[in-house]
């Protein structure tokens, strides 16, 4: 892969309360686009479950890597999408490179956690229950990650 391109293998970190609350957060560069934490893997290497850290850590300043204390609350699903990539961000990869690959992971996280987001990547953020959460999203893939949410959020972390 050429360096500047992106890679088109990403996470999506849906981020939710133990209520069920779902943060979402406002993209800057697209009017009223509404999501869950997402990004693309910045070497071929890094696994997914880095690449959710640090997007969840750059996105939100919620600290969930190795050693933190949300590190065991932060659930790899096991699931992924493939889809098509939006025309409009198209250029953002090589050429010829049309599809994405998007790995799902879970961050559960107490009711009082503070957002701090990145200004350059999002514009606000809100809690909402998860049935309105997905009804925002414009993404098929995110809207029905979040109404997943129940069945991995009944999943017990392992002690």
């Amino acid at each position: 892969m050429a360096i500047g391109y992106k890679i088109p293998q990403s996470v999506l970190v849906v981020i939710y309360t133990p209520v069920l609350d779902v943060l979402l957060i406002k993209r800057a560069d697209t009017i009223d686009f509404w999501q869950s934490v997402s990004g693309s893997k910045n070497t071929l290497v890094e696994s997914y479950s880095e690449t959710a850290a640090r997007e969840v850590r750059e996105e939100t300043g919620i600290e969930c890597a190795l050693d933190s204390p949300l590190e065991r609350n932060l659930r790899d699903w096991e699931l992924e999408n493939v889809y098509d990539i939006y025309p409009r961000w198209l250029h953002r990869y090589a050429p010829g490179v049309t599809r994405n690959t998007e790995h799902l992971f879970g961050l559960r996280v107490p009711v009082e956690t503070q957002i701090c987001l990145s200004p350059i990547e999002h514009t606000a953020y809100q809690w909402l229950p998860y049935r309105q959460a997905a009804g925002l999203c414009l993404s098929p893939s995110n809207a029905e990650a979040i109404l997943m949410l129940p069945n991995f959020a009944a999943l017990r972390v392992q002690p």
